[in-house]
């Protein structure tokens, strides 16, 4: 993974993909806060309508999954 970071740190590091990032931590930190995630649990907070397709993240649009859970899910 590292060599593949390096190849494409430019990608990784655009304003454009900091501010998703952003927003992704912070709908990790709202579940966080409502005590239905910890750190390193093995779970993901999914987005119910994606934040590409419009969606928020208010409480009501998140859901708790698990990593395999959530990376099989057809998007």
């Amino acid at each position: 993974m590292k060599k593949y970071y390096h190849e494409n740190e430019e990608k990784f590091n655009s304003p454009k993909e900091k501010k998703k990032r952003a927003k992704r931590n912070a709908a990790r930190r709202t579940m966080e806060k409502a005590g239905m995630v910890h750190k390193h649990d093995g779970k993901e907070v999914d987005h119910k309508k994606s934040l590409k397709s419009g969606g928020s993240n208010k409480r009501s649009n998140l859901r708790v999954l698990t990593r395999k859970q959530n990376r099989s899910r057809k998007k």
